[in-house]
């Protein structure tokens, strides 16, 4: 029997993982089937150079395997740089469920997952995402202890949402901070794309601090009792991106700023809770930056779920937890200007600060 070995360039032309355009010299790609509880899922582990890789678990009803393939290639990449620009010893990894968590999730296959996260043996832990619950980490705790975000009952730090939230908050307000000279929110517009749990409490922080807020969500029956609650507009225009703001918040799915919406955008400051918003990073944050409209990186000001559950592992309780995130607003400033500096996308300027950090671990572990 002969054996060949192929180069990364030769597989990237015969092979769809590697040939992937999201693929970032992954360390590891696992494909998870399991036929009796119907669990089709991928695990993407990016890199473990800080520490295991940490994040959670999306389930979500993709058009295409390979739509959840670039998906959790992208979501991985940017949990290595979310843990390395907030100080934590972990790596970024990221799970990805395909089908409808409403109605093919089922505790079997919640079960099944997490057997295959057990098989990782630590490289890989997991947490609440779209489309998964505090419950059902919970129950993946019942087979693997590689996992956070379970309930405070059974010792976990519960459902990391709320201090998500909290840390965009402090990320948006530093953002408004360097636009417009202050970080005082009464009268300013804020339209919030997307009121998930993050999103509506983002809401409440923003109506609290005199912001003028309007809302939008695929669910309208949450539309409703969101604006209800704490007194929001419900936008009911065609075009969200040519409104006239002062802030967008992106809070839903990623890939909101792209080649359709960047030049519209008319706000000047895009600070929000959704992972990858640029569509394209280099491309979609120049052109922000060129048209003058303040960035603050998705992966810098959403890092407080994971500061949160981070406290888990390490033993820190609650009000450290709170401590460390409302540091994203001295973080986002500092990255800020730094750009401004260096005369680079703030997207590029957060990803330096990251690598920086990332490098100087792999020169002490040679």
């Amino acid at each position: 029997m002969t054996t060949k070995t192929y180069t990364l360039e030769e597989l990237q032309k015969t092979n769809p993982v590697f040939g992937q355009q999201s693929f970032d010299n992954h360390e590891q790609i696992v494909f998870c089937h399991d036929k009796e509880s119907g669990l089709k899922a991928i695990i993407g582990i990016h890199d473990t150079t800080l520490g295991p890789a940490l994040g959670g678990t999306r389930m979500w009803n993709y058009q295409s395997e390979w739509e959840a393939l670039n998906d959790v290639l992208r979501l991985s990449r940017g949990m290595t740089y979310k843990s390395a620009i907030s100080g934590l010893d972990l790596g970024g990894g990221k799970a990805v469920i395909i089908g409808d968590s409403k109605k093919d999730k089922t505790p079997e296959m919640i079960k099944a997952f997490a057997k295959y996260v057990d098989s990782l043996s630590g490289r890989y832990i997991t947490a609440e995402d779209v489309g998964s619950t505090t419950e059902d980490m919970d129950l993946i705790h019942t087979i693997t202890k590689h996992v956070t975000g379970i309930s405070k009952e059974l010792g976990g730090s519960g459902n990391p949402s709320p201090v998500t939230a909290y840390g965009v908050f402090m990320g948006l307000k530093a953002a408004a901070n360097y636009k417009y000279g202050s970080d005082n929110l009464e009268g300013k517009k804020v339209f919030v794309q997307g009121i998930g749990n993050v999103g509506e409490t983002l809401v409440k922080h923003l109506t609290e601090n005199g912001a003028i807020v309007t809302i939008t969500d695929i669910n309208k029956e949450k539309l409703e009792e969101v604006a209800k609650k704490y007194n929001a507009k419900i936008y009911t225009g065609n075009d969200l991106y040519a409104e006239e703001m002062d802030i967008y918040a992106p809070c839903a799915l990623g890939a909101t700023i792209n080649d359709d919406t960047v030049n519209k955008i008319k706000a000047g400051v895009i600070a929000g809770a959704a992972n990858n918003q640029l569509a394209v990073e280099n491309v979609h944050g120049k052109i922000l930056k060129d048209r003058g409209i303040v960035y603050a990186p998705d992966f810098l000001i959403n890092a407080g779920g994971i500061i949160n559950v981070f406290g888990e592992i390490v033993n820190y309780g609650q009000d450290e937890a709170l401590k460390r995130t409302e540091n994203i607003y001295n973080t986002a400033l500092e990255v800020l200007h730094h750009a401004k500096e260096k005369n680079i996308t703030p997207q590029h300027a957060a990803m330096q600060k990251a690598e920086e950090r990332i490098n100087k671990k792999k020169k002490e572990n040679k």
